[in-house]
């Protein structure tokens, strides 16, 4: 693809709901990232060994893994903007409670990381709707850099607020990196006030949390570009997570180490990413969204060893720019190949999935890579974590990341509208769909293949099973059978058919040979 036939990195500016959140979103970065140095460096404070100063990372991110599901199933039924104002001010009162606490000098270890649990399950429960978003606020083909555009806010922010939190820690007081983010949310609030869009979920139907959480998940197994990424998510985040947990300790133990270091180190891996950001829409036009994955995945190796191997400042300083600029090229990579894997009626349940695989990753490694540490040293922990990068690329490289790319995934709309049911039955009872075809005998084998793969739109859309059978009276005649969990869910699988659906379902009706076409049947289990 040319340059010319792709979007500019700052197109997604144009579309003034996009710039609102993205200015609103990189100021309460800011405090964020203010936030984490300050915490990091607090529990250096109160506990220096590895094994606790890693547990911060972890209680920031297992939150997200324990909880995201469940969040973006709220997400796909409830009002994205309201869920997210309601969250933003918890997340305040929390952290204005922490910041007095923090003041008055009454934080311990458990303490500290009970507040970093708290907040970090406050992200659990906005990331998936923040994912979702950003579909609406730009059109299709602005997708990408809008999503790039986000990345490099997170990492501008990520360029400030740890430079600021380490001159505020050494000029102020650990309190104030905690005051700053209390205030940076109200920000966010008020942006979120001021936009206005209509966010209401469309359906008319809602089936419990549990069954739209397992339809969800249901989703995601049978989506094979969905599966791809998570794969390749998985063995990337669980050895780069030694990057961003073992970072203070590294700081610590430079020459002329400290939290000032520490906040430049953070800084430069900000610098990176932005610097990545901006190169990536270029990169994008010669190399796939999976070759980026695999650029990206070496240069983050190449830091970690850097890290490791090296001990004065400004060794680290290039390690640590390094690390930033490989980071924002994988992550953005997987992000993008996440949302374009999904269709929008499944999208915050999608994403949410990815950010289990993400934060329970990170989670995980940084916990093993604290726990190794402590057993052996930073050093030989940094150089395992880069070891296991290019290992885990190597063993799931026919996992290919950007497949659904080229997918229309747009609703169809084409499914005739289902018969009514009898009054006496009920819409919540269990139902099963037969579809009937009269298959050639030399058409067999070929209609074989073609049905199985189309299989996948069943089950991705809200089917519990699948069968084929082929009649012993009359070979020609095959009878294609899948269950739901209620008659409504059949209703809503008829809006959940995308145009890549409707093409393979083409396919498959096309070795029909009756002028009609496949006899379609509908059944639901007496109560």
């Amino acid at each position: 693809m040319s340059s010319a036939e792709t979007p500019g990195a700052f197109a997604p500016f144009r579309h003034h709901a996009f710039a609102l959140l993205w200015t609103a979103t990189l100021i309460s970065n800011i405090g964020t990232w203010m936030h984490d140095v300050g915490a990091g460096w607090l529990m250096t404070t109160l506990n220096p060994s590895p094994a606790v100063v890693t547990l911060v990372q972890a209680a920031t991110t297992l939150p997200v893994f324990l909880f995201a599901l469940f969040a973006g199933a709220l997400a796909d039924r409830l009002d994205k903007r309201r869920m997210l104002i309601v969250i933003n001010i918890a997340l305040f009162l929390i952290v204005c409670t922490l910041t007095v606490l923090v003041w008055l000098d009454r934080i311990t270890p458990v303490v500290l990381i009970l507040f970093t649990l708290a907040i970090g399950t406050g992200a659990a429960f906005m990331a998936p709707a923040w994912q979702a978003v950003v579909p609406h606020l730009v059109p299709r083909e602005t997708l990408k850099p809008a999503i790039a555009l986000n990345s490099m806010g997170i990492n501008i922010s990520r360029a400030i607020g740890p430079a600021l939190a380490g001159v505020l820690i050494a000029g102020v007081g650990l309190a104030a990196p905690f005051a700053l983010n209390a205030a940076s949310y109200l920000v966010i609030i008020g942006a979120l006030f001021l936009w206005s869009p209509d966010m209401r979920p469309s359906r008319a139907y809602h089936a419990s949390i549990a069954s739209e959480m397992t339809t969800g998940l249901r989703h995601v197994r049978h989506n094979g570009p969905m599966r791809a990424t998570l794969v390749r998510a998985l063995a990337f985040f669980l050895f780069a997570s030694a990057y961003w947990s073992l970072l203070p300790l590294i700081a610590r133990d430079a020459e002329s180490g400290g939290s000032e270091l520490y906040g430049t180190l953070m800084a430069l891996v900000g610098a990176g990413a932005v610097a990545g950001a901006l190169v990536l829409p270029r990169l994008q036009n010669r190399l796939s969204s999976d070759m980026t994955v695999q650029a990206g995945t070496v240069g983050t190796a190449l830091a970690l060893v850097v890290l490791a191997l090296v001990g004065t400042a400004p060794g680290l300083m290039a390690g640590a720019f390094l690390g930033g600029f490989s980071w924002i090229a994988v992550l953005t990579s997987f992000n993008v190949s996440a949302q374009m894997a999904l269709p929008d009626w499944v999208r915050a349940r999608g994403l949410a999935v990815f950010l289990m695989t993400f934060f329970g990753a990170m989670a995980l490694g940084s916990v093993s890579w604290g726990q190794l540490a402590a057993a052996t040293s930073v050093r030989t922990a940094l150089l395992a974590a880069a070891g296991g990068l290019v290992a885990g690329l190597l063993a799931t490289r026919r996992f290919t990341v950007g497949q659904g790319e080229a997918l229309d995934l747009a609703a169809a709309s084409m499914w005739p509208q289902a018969p009514a049911l009898h009054p006496d039955v009920s819409a919540d009872q269990p139902a099963l769909v037969t579809v009937e075809y009269r298959v050639a005998e030399a058409d067999r084998d070929a209609f074989k293949r073609t049905i199985r793969a189309f299989s996948g739109e069943r089950l991705r859309d809200g089917a519990t099973r699948w069968d084929l059978h082929q009649s012993v009276e009359d070979p020609e005649i095959w009878i294609e059978s899948f269950h739901l969990p209620s008659w409504n869910e059949h209703l809503e699988q008829h809006a959940r058919v995308t145009r890549h659906d409707a093409d393979l379902q083409d396919r498959v009706r096309a070795f029909d040979r009756r002028s009609s076409g496949p006899v379609v049947r509908h059944f639901v289990a007496p109560v």
